[in-house]
């Protein structure tokens, strides 16, 4: 089924986001709190997910994200996981109606949209859902994983606010609108 709704376009930008989430998670992190860490991967998660929608981010985040647990000593954390997919899936709706292809973007208010967007999955995800989560599979203390969950969304929604709507706004500035280029006679 998948086969069938997603172009080969989309499916190479999985792969190449998967890969980037992998890479930024596993080596351009700086822990702050208890496994918790300043990392820029949900920015360019947020990139991907509004240029190719909610199935495109969901993948990216989920799979990206088994791949960096995997790369460390703690294995699978599934509640995360989870969540990383949430996430990148809500990314995708965060900008509906927006065409960035078209410049759209490039308006206050689109990247207050955008901003306010990514920053309420971010809280709903992270303080909400992945604190539960640990509750629920790990039996996790809830000081401790409400905790990482408020530490979590201050960091993702700083650096996806900033990185990721300069991410978009660089892309949104570098193609060309439509009806801008003219035919020479």
């Amino acid at each position: 089924m998948l086969k069938q709704t997603l172009s080969v376009k989309t499916i190479v930008a999985i792969g190449i986001g998967t890969a980037l989430f992998f890479l930024l998670a596993r080596f351009v992190s700086i822990t702050v709190f208890a496994n918790t860490n300043l990392t820029f991967q949900y920015s360019l998660l947020a990139f991907f997910a509004v240029l190719f929608g909610p199935i495109a981010g969901l993948l990216i985040g989920f799979v990206g994200h088994v791949l960096t647990d995997l790369s460390f000593p703690w294995g699978l954390w599934w509640s995360w996981i989870i969540v990383s997919g949430f996430v990148g899936f809500a990314f995708g709706f965060v900008m509906k109606g927006v065409n960035v292809e078209e410049g759209e973007f490039e308006s206050k208010r689109a990247i207050i949209q955008f901003v306010i967007g990514t920053s309420i999955v971010h809280l709903i995800a992270w303080v909400g859902i992945a604190p539960i989560l640990d509750i629920l599979m790990y039996a996790q203390p809830a000081n401790r994983v409400f905790t990482q969950g408020v530490i979590a969304f201050a960091l993702n929604s700083l650096t996806t606010s900033i990185v990721g709507a300069l991410l978009i706004l660089a892309y949104s500035k570098a193609k060309p609108k439509k009806g801008s280029l003219k035919k020479d006679n």
